[in-house]
């Protein structure tokens, strides 16, 4: 069995764990499963777009390896894989930690990043919300790195399958006490509160991804006593026009979610090029 196959193998196996966990421990109670947007998240997000940006970024970037030299100097291959993959998971959360603080900081970058903060739920699958435009270039940074320094073929998918855990894992509605370790890794005891809509500036903190370490040592560390105080609200509340999805209830049925979950994908992303307020 190839390691792309086992991979996706291992990344469903990660959500399935993830959705019983967040059954037997939550960090907020009362959550459902089938909330707003996750017929959108899983179908729209997960699979379709997943696909075909990466049809997309993996074309371009065979490309430049076939019609240049690039690949050829192989400037890291030697070393040993896992070198390699611990290599460009550190070296890519740390630019995926200031292009992030960017977002939320550039009123024309954060319309990329709107659709990522929309889900007025955070759980396993919410992460998965963002916009094709913020995937293209997180992505492209992301294995661009790899091709063109001459990595090992399989460091990508090591790369790819560790970003999609633990994006589950911080978005996860899970009641995970890391302690200290939450200094240096993130977890979502940290992370709920950079989607949280309790009214303050909450959410302009925790940028970090996989290393909290960032957040404590540049100043943008967000994280009171889970005892004393947890996020209250998710979402846009600043964007009321914000075009969410419909929840199941007696008037809508399954299908009609799926049908409102795809059209609401398509709102979402023509939603970022409206025009700005003078």
């Amino acid at each position: 069995m190839s390691l792309q196959i086992w991979s996706i193998i291992i990344i469903s196996a990660a959500a399935l764990i993830m959705v019983a966990l967040e059954r037997l421990y939550p960090y907020t109670k009362g959550q459902k499963i089938f909330r707003e947007g996750f017929f959108n998240d899983i179908i729209m997000y997960s699979i379709v777009q997943s696909y075909l940006l990466g049809l997309i970024i993996f074309g371009f970037l065979d490309w430049i390896k076939i019609n240049t030299d690039l690949y050829n100097y192989s400037l890291i291959g030697n070393w040993p894989v896992w070198l390699q993959v611990v290599f460009f998971v550190i070296t890519h959360d740390f630019y995926i930690y200031w292009f992030h603080r960017w977002q939320h900081n550039n009123k024309v970058l954060w319309r990329t990043h709107e659709a990522h903060h929309s889900p007025k739920t955070v759980d396993w699958l919410s992460g998965a919300r963002s916009h094709s435009l913020e995937i293209l270039i997180n992505q492209s940074v992301e294995f661009a790195p790899i091709i063109l320094l001459g990595a090992s073929p399989e460091v990508a998918i090591y790369k790819g399958m560790i970003s999609a855990i633990w994006g589950m894992f911080i978005h996860s509605n899970i009641d995970v006490r890391l302690g200290k370790i939450q200094y240096f890794i993130n977890g979502p005891e940290m992370h709920r509160w950079h989607h949280s809509d309790d009214g303050g500036k909450e959410y302009q903190n925790n940028y970090s991804t996989k290393f909290a370490v960032w957040d404590w040592i540049f100043g943008t560390a967000f994280f009171p006593d889970p005892e004393v105080r947890k996020p209250k609200f998710y979402g846009l509340s600043d964007t009321p026009d914000y075009p969410l999805s419909i929840e199941k209830s007696e008037n809508h049925n399954y299908l009609s979610v799926i049908y409102h979950d795809i059209v609401s994908y398509v709102k979402q992303h023509s939603f970022a090029f409206r025009k700005f307020n003078k």
